[in-house]
């Protein structure tokens, strides 16, 4: 859109016709009471107007947010603009250059010209585009249109045409161009009132039919020039014409393009009661001088004919009241079926389609035929986030890792939410290789910092997917995108893996093996360990972690880094863990009655993430406590610090514990999402450094100086620092360098059976059978067990 409209309003050039207009009519009233010397002057204005319109127009055909239809419709109008102006030269020229001038003589190429363009102009107005109709709408409009055409014509008759002389040819062309002249203005007004205007501005063309009735009245003002041959109706009609369609122009210029607005079938006008108004005014005057009896007639006649359109009239107001009440109420019904549709087929909390949709879209897909790839991805660690900022943070990062999978899947693409932290992606029409582009691109989408309030986070996610292969459906689908999902967790997570058959097979040894696992401990197949914990440099005994152990009657020793998971993944796990706590604290309190003040100061045992969310846990770890009547002060509860990341329910376990007596350890410390926060808001008594950073004490390597700051941390706090899966002497000595005093490992000893760690506290027996003894602990002690 043009600046110079927007910002300034009415052109210079609008208003240069604007003064023209008023030059024009000035001049033709001046006209009627005085003869003026040159009456060519009156004509002059004429073409530099209808120029002016023809130049607005075909600006506005050059606007490209027009439609086709649009745009066509103000090309043919701006060229009827420049025929008008060729028309008014010539008709310039019959009225002031031919003999006998001035004169009311119309040339044959002025009555061509003048016709040809009213109607080339009709034929523009109706190829605008139309509202649909039923058949019986078209046939109220025709007989809508039919009352205004007929009442015009006889208006037009009336006081017009009839006082016009028809002796000759020449005579009788203004009678038609009259004729023509208001019939298409009538055809103009009726197109504009009851069909529409497409995706004009209907201001614009209520403007241009304004126009063409001006045109219209002043070309029927010729019967009553006659006595001043300077003048002429097409002066007025020009003027009017060429100023309504230069206005128009520019409100079509200025007006936002919209959609075409489409009537209803019950589209209510009066345009059909102001012809019969006009029509019964007419015959009251013009039956007024013939007597008092069809005066009486006549006034009878139209006051029936009122009250009959009034009547009419009221009715169809009611009638439309009553059915736009309906209209409102089935529009209510079908926004709020809509609203229910979607609700039934899109997340809530995202917008994103749901489980419902992407399963009818996946069946869709395989209907189809064509190649396409799913992906079922899990954010990782979702759970701590969760608890350790909140609901509404965790909901906020839903959101936008739906939004930066939606933004980055193609349009032929479906991403959805499948519940939790749970989102699926189709991908459509794509080889491997495109897909795993695609997979590429979401993993480094969703790893984008984040940031909720006052946290930044950087999201991760867990994809397994698969492709489309002869004879799947949407559940095989979905279990072999899960099956590769799980396999992506298990070593790590914040990648995709593409689906194997023997991921299958994996999935059912692990069933098969989680089956055993339910069963071990009826079958007496899982039994403790303990590893010592050492004081440094020499070594002195000073506690024990107790470690479970799996042996299986076919698989012999199963590793806890196998089953462990397992248990968690099934559930077991706090049945397990219920069994562990018994045999440990059992065993502790075993320790403490019999060997008093020489059993050992800690006994560490491994508490999970969920028995720390199970309810009421604490009050049954009391009850155990209480049962067993061990001396809590000996005990030591460890937990990772992903357990306890968080305020919630977690957190408020340990600390229960810790009400309990129990000193609490945090394990693997520095190997999750590790927070110093914890070392403040969680009571922790002891810190247990990670073998991942221990194994580069001896190197000049981050992990050497990840370990120093924590010491440095531990012995400012007054914590206990334990460092984990010593292996060396080396390890060994440069710990006590820099200032730990505690560990464990191999280089130590490995984990004992409970019978095994009585000789690391009962060294100081008396006599010298004790000196064998002594050489057997030595033994254990350095080279560890054989398990």
């Amino acid at each position: 859109m043009p600046k110079a409209l927007t910002s300034r309003g009415i052109s210079a050039l609008t208003v240069l016709g604007a003064v023209l207009f008023v030059f024009t009519v000035g001049w033709f009233l001046i006209g009627l009471v005085h003869v003026w010397a040159h009456p060519a002057l009156g004509w002059a204005a004429l073409p530099i107007m209808a120029v002016l319109a023809g130049q607005a127009c075909l600006r506005v055909s050059r606007r490209a947010d027009l439609s086709a239809t649009g745009r066509s419709f103000w090309l043919r109008i701006g060229l009827a603009s420049l025929v008008l102006a060729a028309g008014v030269i010539s008709n310039a020229i019959d009225a002031t250059g031919g003999p006998g001038a001035p004169s009311r003589y119309v040339s044959p190429l002025t009555s061509a010209l003048l016709l040809g363009l009213l109607f080339f102009a009709f034929g523009a107005m109706l190829r605008l585009t139309s509202w649909q109709r039923t058949g019986p709408e078209w046939i109220r409009f025709g007989l809508d249109a039919t009352i205004v055409l007929v009442t015009v014509g006889v208006l037009v008759w009336h006081y017009s045409v009839r006082h016009m002389w028809l002796t000759n040819i020449g005579a009788l062309l203004p009678v038609v161009g009259v004729i023509t002249l208001v019939l298409i203005a009538a055809l103009a007004m009726v197109k504009m009132t009851f069909a529409g205007s497409g995706h004009l501005d209907r201001r614009a063309l209520a403007i241009i039919t304004a126009g063409v009735a001006l045109a219209a009245a002043g070309g029927a003002l010729a019967p009553y020039l006659r006595g001043t041959p300077q003048l002429s109706g097409t002066m007025l009609a020009a003027a009017a014409v060429s100023l309504a369609l230069q206005l128009a122009a520019e409100r079509q210029l200025r007006a936002p393009v919209t959609a075409p607005i489409h009537s209803s079938a019950r589209r209510f006008t009066l345009l059909p009661y102001f012809a019969l108004a006009a029509a019964d005014l007419t015959l009251i005057a013009a039956t007024a001088q013939t007597g008092r009896e069809l005066l009486l007639l006549v006034l009878c006649a139209v006051v029936l004919s009122v009250l009959v359109a009034v009547r009419q009239v009221s009715a169809l107001r009611e009638n439309n009241r009553l059915l736009d009440t309906v209209d409102g109420n089935m529009r209510q019904m079908r926004e709020y079926q809509e609203q229910l549709d979607h609700e039934v087929t899109h997340d809530p909390l995202t917008g994103m389609p749901n489980r419902t949709m992407f399963t009818a879209a996946l069946a869709a897909s395989l209907a189809a035929g064509e190649p396409f790839h799913m992906a079922l991805l899990d954010i990782d660690d979702f759970k701590v986030i969760n608890d350790r900022l909140g609901h509404n943070t965790g909901d906020q990062m839903l959101r936008t890792i739906g939004d930066r999978l939606a933004a980055t899947i193609g349009p032929g693409d479906v991403a959805a939410r499948l519940g939790g932290d749970e989102f699926t992606v189709l991908l459509a029409a794509r080889t491997d290789a495109e897909a795993a582009a695609v997979l590429d691109r979401l993993l480094d989408a969703v790893r984008q910092p984040l940031i909720v309030g006052r946290h930044e986070m950087t999201p991760k996610i867990s994809m397994g997917a698969t492709g489309h292969e002869p004879g799947d459906t949407p559940e095989e689908l979905m279990r072999r995108a899960d099956v590769a999902m799980y396999a992506a967790k298990s070593v790590g997570g914040d990648r995709w893996t593409w689906f194997d058959p023997i991921m299958d097979q994996l999935a059912a040894e692990d069933a098969v093996l989680g089956a055993d696992l339910m069963r071990a401990i009826g079958r007496d197949e899982l039994f403790m360990l303990y590893q010592p914990i050492v004081e440094l440099p020499h070594g002195k005994f000073a506690g024990v972690e107790a470690l479970v152990r799996w042996r299986h009657p076919e698989h012999g020793l199963i590793s806890p880094a196998v089953f462990i998971p397992l248990a968690e993944r099934s559930g077991y796990i706090l049945e397990l863990g219920r069994w562990v706590l018994e045999q440990v604290v059992r065993q502790a309190a075993d320790w403490q009655r019999e060997y008093g003040d020489r059993a050992p100061e800690k006994v560490s045992v491994n508490i999970s993430a969920r028995q720390l969310q199970e309810p009421g846990f604490a009050a049954e770890m009391a009850a155990l406590l209480a049962r067993e009547g061990v001396d809590v002060r000996g005990l030591v509860a460890e937990v990772t610090e992903t357990a306890v990341l968080g305020t919630g329910t977690a957190l408020d376990a340990v600390k229960a514990l810790n009400a309990l007596g129990l000193r609490v350890a945090l394990d693997d410390f520095g190997t999750g999402q590790s927070s110093l926060s914890l070392l403040v808001n969680c009571p922790v008594q002891i810190l247990k450094v990670d073998k991942s950073f221990v194994d580069g004490v001896t190197t000049d390597s981050p992990q050497a100086v990840i370990v120093d700051s924590l010491i440095t941390i531990t012995q400012g706090l007054r914590i206990e620092a334990v460092a984990e899966g010593v292996e060396t002497a080396e390890q060994a000595e440069r710990l006590h360098r820099v200032g730990y005093r505690l560990a464990q490992g191999f280089h130590f000893a490995r984990p004992l059976p409970a019978e095994d760690v009585v000789l690391l506290f009962d060294q100081d027996g008396a006599g010298d059978g004790q000196s064998g003894q002594r050489e057997k602990t030595t033994s254990l002690f350095r080279s560890g067990s054989s398990m």
